[in-house]
C-alpha cells in the first residue's frame, strides 16, 4: 500500500506538521510505502499563472483552464505539477494535512488544488466522479481547529462542520476519489494560548492517539456517499429519484430553516 501526504502548513514545528509525520510514521510502520510533500518548505507556487506555461496556447490572453489542456496536450506541465499528480498516481490513500483559516483551507492548499487538478491530465468533462482518474483510490482531510466540537455542530457558532468541508471533499469526489470522513483536531489554538498547558498536552496527546488508531485500519473505512454521474440528468439536475447526500444539492428549491 502506499500513501501520499500533502501538508500546508508554514510552521515545519506545528501541530500539522506533527500530525503529518504521525501520520507517516504510522502507515511505515504498517509497512506502507509514503510520501509527504510539504507545500511551503517545498517552495510550492499556489498562484496559477501563466509563467508556469512554458508553450501558450495563446500568448494574448490567459485562460488558466485552456492552458493547462494545452499543457496536458503537449506534456508541458510544470515539474512541481507533475511529480504532485505522479505520487497521487501512486497512492491508494491521499492525506491533507491543514489547519482551518477563516473557516477554509489555507491559500497554500487551494494553489494546490488549483495547479495540481489539471484540466486534461486530470480530469475532463468525460473523466470525472466514478470515471475520474484517480477512482478507486481513497482520500481523507486531516485538519485543526481553534475551538471545541460543541461551536461546529450542526447548530454551533462557527457552522456545521460537514458543510465546511463539503466543497474541499466534493472536489476530491469530482476527480475519482473516495473521500473518506474528516480527522478533525479540536481547540488546538485557543487551547493553547488560554488553557493550562498539562491539560493542552494532554488533549491533544489524546488526539494523536485516536488518529495513530485509525490509521491501523484507514483502508477499510467505507467512503462518504456522493452523487455518480448516472444520477444527474442531461440538464445538469440531479434526477428525481436520484439520491441526494447534502444540503448543497436538494431536490426542491428552497431549504427550510427553522
Amino acid at each position: 500500500m502506499q500513501a501520499h501526504i500533502v501538508l500546508a502548513h508554514p510552521e515545519p514545528q506545528s501541530f500539522n506538521a506533527h500530525l503529518a509525520c504521525t501520520a507517516r510514521d504510522a502507515l511505515a510502520a504498517r509497512g506502507w510505502d509514503v510520501t509527504l510533500s510539504d507545500l511551503y518548505q517545498m517552495g510550492f507556487d499556489p498562484s496559477e499563472r501563466p509563467e508556469h506555461f512554458t508553450q501558450r496556447a495563446d500568448a494574448a490572453r490567459f485562460d488558466a483552464q485552456a492552458e493547462q489542456h494545452h499543457a496536458s496536450e503537449g506534456g508541458t506541465i510544470a515539474g512541481e505539477v507533475m511529480g504532485e499528480i505522479e505520487r497521487l498516481d501512486a497512492a491508494d490513500l491521499v492525506i491533507l494535512q491543514y489547519p482551518m483559516w477563516w473557516h477554509l483551507p489555507p491559500a497554500m492548499l487551494k494553489g494546490w488544488f488549483d495547479r495540481v487538478l489539471v484540466y486534461g491530465e486530470v480530469y475532463s468533462s468525460k473523466q470525472r466522479f466514478e470515471h475520474g482518474r484517480f477512482r478507486q483510490k481513497k482520500a481523507m482531510l486531516s485538519l485543526t481547529v481553534g475551538t471545541s466540537p460543541q461551536t461546529y455542530a450542526h447548530n454551533g457558532r462557527s457552522a456545521d462542520m460537514d458543510l465546511l468541508l463539503w466543497p474541499v471533499n466534493f472536489s476530491l469526489a469530482y476527480v475519482g476519489l473516495d473521500v473518506l470522513s474528516p480527522q478533525v483536531t479540536y481547540g488546538v489554538e485557543a487551547g493553547l494560548r488560554y488553557s493550562d498547558p498539562a491539560e493542552v498536552e494532554k488533549r491533544l496527546q489524546t488526539a494523536v492517539e485516536v488518529y495513530v488508531a485509525r490509521l491501523q485500519t484507514v483502508e477499510a473505512e467505507v467512503p462518504l456517499p456522493f452523487n455518480r454521474m448516472s444520477e444527474w440528468g442531461a440538464d445538469g439536475h440531479i434526477k428525481p429519484d436520484a439520491p441526494v447526500y447534502t444540503p448543497f444539492i436538494r431536490h426542491r428549491e428552497h431549504l427550510d430553516i427553522g
